[in-house]
């Protein structure tokens, strides 16, 4: 491996590449899967994300319409980004993160709508400008094609965590900018597939989000990295979008596993409850039940399932003193 990106292991990405490891042991179990409507919204808000950053003003909604075949009022070239970007992200399990033909063939789906250049090298000089500042003078087109070789050769090769990994590539795609159109949303792309390839639940985790609401962060820590020649940074920030994210979609999931998982008498259950652990006999009542098993099975049972509910004496399920509050 002949190529080695600027980045160190900081403690800082130590103690987040922890945190995420515990985030997603709580979303792998039976009840951490998000049904489909939540995987649809959040397909949609990946979409919505990734290319409002780079300027497209559709709406949820509208974008919503478009995923579902309906017309929409709106620019030729924004529907046409949002038509690419479904087709993209439909395709991206299928492809291989280390290929130098998937990658431009990721980026033909993602451009042929508004690209007569999509899937090919730029062959032109191209910088980042901030208004009248150029931020970033992108490496000579002659070297597109050899950059990249070497990015993909490192990906294959690195025995770095996928989150390292992932985060690495991203920045040096936007450093290289071997595109004349679609880098941003190809990096953010890129880095979705290599952490799916790690964990498939991140195919339906729409980081894109979290990015677009924290974008002048995310364009300054771009800028700062270049500036330092050190990638470290980068790496952190998105570290912390992925970890937020994770927890953001935790939260999310729990609205979808009341709405949709769990019946109207757990969601009474969870009415009635407050912090303070109460009994059976206390939940019945304020429910104004007599039937003590109709409640266990309909009411009490589920929601333990489903982690809204939590006994004060878990080790004891069936203490005489057992009590239950919400989660």
């Amino acid at each position: 491996m002949s190529y080695k990106p600027p980045f160190s292991i900081s403690a800082g990405i130590i103690n987040q590449i922890s945190a995420i490891a515990e985030q997603l042991g709580r979303l792998s179990n039976p009840f951490g899967q998000p049904s489909p409507q939540l995987r649809k919204q959040n397909r949609i808000r990946t979409i919505q994300s990734t290319l409002a950053i780079e300027g497209n003003s559709l709406s949820l909604d509208q974008i919503t319409a478009i995923v579902e075949g309906k017309r929409v009022l709106g620019s030729p070239r924004e529907i046409a980004e949002v038509q690419g970007a479904i087709r993209a992200y439909e395709a991206l399990p299928t492809w291989n993160p280390t290929s130098m033909q998937d990658f431009l063939q990721a980026h033909y789906l993602l451009m042929s709508n508004i690209l007569t250049e999509a899937g090919k090298f730029r062959k032109s000089q191209v910088g980042i400008h901030k208004g009248e500042q150029i931020v970033h003078v992108a490496p000579p087109a002659k070297r597109v094609p050899h950059l990249m070789a070497d990015l993909l050769d490192w990906l294959k090769a690195s025995k770095d965590h996928a989150l390292i990994k992932s985060s690495v590539f991203h920045y040096e795609l936007e450093f290289i900018h071997p595109f004349i159109d679609g880098n941003g949303r190809m990096g953010r792309l890129w880095q979705t597939l290599i952490l799916g390839q790690w964990n498939s639940l991140f195919y339906l985790l729409p980081i894109e989000s979290l990015i677009k609401d924290q974008q002048n962060r995310y364009y300054q820590v771009l800028e700062d990295a270049d500036r330092a020649a050190d990638i470290t940074p980068f790496i952190e920030f998105m570290l912390d979008i992925i970890h937020d994210t994770l927890i953001q979609n935790s939260t999310d999931q729990v609205s979808d596993q009341v709405s949709d998982q769990v019946s109207d008498q757990v969601q009474q259950l969870l009415n009635i409850m407050d912090d303070q652990y109460w009994s059976v006999q206390q939940l019945m009542a304020r429910l104004r039940l007599s039937h003590k098993p109709t409640f266990r099975k309909n009411y009490l049972l589920p929601a333990l399932k489903a982690g809204l509910v939590q006994m004060q004496y878990p080790d004891k399920p069936r203490s005489p003193k057992q009590r239950y509050k919400k989660s």
